[in-house]
């Protein structure tokens, strides 16, 4: 068992002056789990007890070459050198914004923001000028940041099928329930669903957004007939395709998700690997829409287009499009799935993948699910009770089995065995607790 007593006395402390003693919701794990971080370097992060741990949740998906990647580092502390932020443009936007546009057709004109949150905000924003309707179409398990607009899921875990669609329900209170008139949903991998949608409410529906991988939905993946099918229906009936790769870009292909499925989006977004973990995002597209900005769209920041985020992901985004990184990074994922496999079936444990080498998501099942609702079937369990092994075996993954793996450039260096043989342990561990649990029972 590893020790968090640093941790623990630490979150006594942060506490008193922070909500749940943390600043996001999402890195409080309960009052003796929650972990505080010492540093990071390449694939790896200590705790401030000491704990070493191989890192597969990156920050959920910023670390795309490696903690501290000495290359971006250098370039960031020129960055410095330029002055941060000046109420004023440099040139060094355009010398980013001109690698985004040649790594990414769809995205003629680039914007910046700081988050995928912010992103997407603005993504929503042009559609609706553009399309002048306001209403948007959310993917069922698809995740797109922290704002009114998008904070409504469909809750499916105590659903019970034979009760016909599932609820829509806010994420959290706080949520103006006004804004729920402007969210609809559809399942992924169901053209019909989104052509019977759109048909009915084509009028008010400005906006498509979907994440071809799901993030925050352990992978589970469209099709590349679902996308193409549901291209065609956004240009029939007038609605804006916002591609959400603020997790997929730069991450699964030098052109993201688009690359890999041959669809280009009228908008989409970028955030997470494109700075290599230094807080910057995109929101790109179309030109006849992007114009839109400025020209009655209202978009800005004060910390937009910072010197130093600029500077690492020109760096970022040079070592992606330039050497193997995502080829390693890839290739590392397959190994990574090919051990795993060969340790569950040696146990006769079913299980299945889903995404992407370098997003992927472990399912407990023969085959992964289409779709949000089938992650019911899954048998997620056994991740729950699985988790917490893997963190005592120093190999760090998302409680929540919702969540992906993310691989990066360094785990490729000397990662790959000792996540297997601390995979192996957590899992017999596992195995052992429900004997004796069902032994007992």
């Amino acid at each position: 068992m590893r020790c968090l007593a640093n941790s623990n006395a630490h979150f006594q402390k942060a506490y008193s002056k922070l909500p749940l003693g943390v600043s996001s919701n999402f890195r409080y794990w309960g009052d003796q789990k929650t972990i505080y971080i010492e540093r990071g370097q390449g694939g790896r992060v200590w705790d401030i007890d000491g704990n070493e741990y191989i890192d597969y949740r990156l920050a959920y998906g910023p670390i795309i070459l490696g903690y501290a990647d000495p290359r971006v580092d250098a370039a960031a502390r020129d960055g410095m050198n330029v002055g941060g932020v000046f109420a004023l443009s440099t040139e060094l936007e355009y010398e980013v914004a001109c690698r985004v546009t040649r790594m990414v057709p769809s995205a003629e004109l680039v914007r910046f923001s700081n988050s995928g949150t912010e992103a997407v905000m603005a993504a929503l924003r042009v559609a609706r000028a553009y399309t002048g309707k306001d209403a948007h179409v959310v993917v069922e398990g698809g995740y797109h940041g922290v704002f009114s607009e998008v904070m409504w899921y469909t809750e499916i875990e105590d659903w019970d099928p034979k009760d016909g669609a599932p609820p829509i329900m806010p994420y959290g209170d706080g949520v103006p329930a006004v804004t729920k008139r402007l969210y609809h949903t559809v399942p992924l991998n169901d053209a019909n669903a989104v052509e019977d949608l759109l048909r009915e409410h084509h009028n008010d529906i400005g906006a498509f957004l979907v994440e071809p991988i799901m993030g925050n939905c352990c992978g589970i993946t469209a099709t590349k007939e679902y996308l193409q099918a549901v291209r065609e229906l956004c240009d029939r009936y007038n609605v804006v395709l916002v591609i959400d790769e603020v997790k997929t870009g730069f991450r699964v292909a030098k052109g993201g998700v688009q690359e890999l499925f041959g669809v280009q989006a009228d908008v989409c977004t970028f955030a997470k690997a494109l700075g290599n973990g230094y807080p910057i995002a995109i929101v790109a597209g179309r030109e006849d829409i992007m114009r839109h900005f400025g020209d009655g769209v209202v978009h800005g920041g004060t910390f937009t287009g910072h010197s130093v985020s600029l500077a690492a992901a020109n760096r970022t985004l040079e070592i992606l499009d330039e050497t193997s990184a995502l080829a390693d990074i890839a290739e590392h994922g397959r190994q990574l799935q090919a051990g795993i496999s060969r340790i569950l079936t040696a146990r006769d444990i079913e299980h299945s993948f889903t995404g992407h080498p370098a997003l992927m998501g472990l399912f407990f099942a023969e085959s992964p699910p289409s779709d949000y609702r089938g992650w019911l079937e899954s048998d997620y369990d056994f991740y729950d009770a699985l988790a917490p092994n893997l963190h005592d075996e120093g190999v760090l993954v998302e409680p929540d089995s919702r969540e992906p793996w993310f691989i990066c450039e360094a785990h490729a260096v000397d990662c790959l065995e000792p996540t297997l043989a601390g995979f192996e342990r957590a899992v017999d561990k596992t195995l052992d607790a429900a004997k004796k649990q069902a032994a007992t029972a």
